[in-house]
């Protein structure tokens, strides 16, 4: 029987530390105006349940392990999406004292949709770049291999972890993308989504 994952996609959102602008958008993008449902795409409340997970807004000390949490409870494949810039990079947050980045400093990451606020067409085209990903993840594991190597999780560095402290050490100067760049390594490591201007 050929299954594949892209069919019926369930997706779990998380608000990492945003406006709440991209989050407005992730949702308007599940209402019937946009229909990402024509896909098969569910939303879902329950990480078990899902198989991609879209996340808004920047990680700061206190959500970096809600993020993980969430991630490690999802079952594999999966595939994570950092929908707007603040997710992608840290965006116009990324100087505050208690940012430490995009999403890919706390999980890896499969698809970058940069945009402030990301349009709704963004994220239905970053869920169908991800279904992608899911195809050749169930692949992979069909073939008796390790999920980890296909998309992101392939090149990533570990992320950040806390010190005693809770917080992370400042980041030299240098180290942090500016607002408006895709994270190191973005073509290579993971699928960028276009059609954000």
């Amino acid at each position: 029987m050929d299954h594949k994952m892209s069919r019926s996609p369930w997706v779990i959102h998380y608000d990492g530390s945003s406006c709440n602008g991209c989050d407005i958008e992730v949702l308007a993008s599940l209402t019937p105006l946009f229909d990402a449902e024509r896909f098969g795409v569910v939303n879902t409340g329950n990480p078990k349940h899902a198989d991609i997970f879209l996340v808004t807004g920047s990680v700061n000390a206190q959500n970096l392990p809600v993020v993980r949490q969430i991630y490690n409870q999802m079952l594999e494949p999966k595939c994570v999406v950092a929908c707007g810039i603040c997710a992608c990079s840290g965006g116009v947050f990324r100087d505050a004292y208690n940012v430490i980045g995009g999403v890919d400093r706390a999980i890896p990451v499969d698809v970058y949709a940069p945009g402030c606020a990301i349009r709704p067409e963004t994220v239905i085209d970053a869920i169908v770049e991800a279904c992608g990903i899911l195809d050749q993840k169930e692949a992979v594991m069909r073939a008796g291999g390790d999920p980890l190597t296909v998309g992101g999780a392939a090149t990533w560095d570990g992320g950040v972890e806390l010190g005693e402290d809770g917080f992370v050490a400042p980041a030299e100067a240098g180290d942090a993308p500016a607002a408006g760049d895709a994270p190191a390594g973005t073509p290579a490591a993971s699928a960028a989504v276009r059609g954000a201007e």
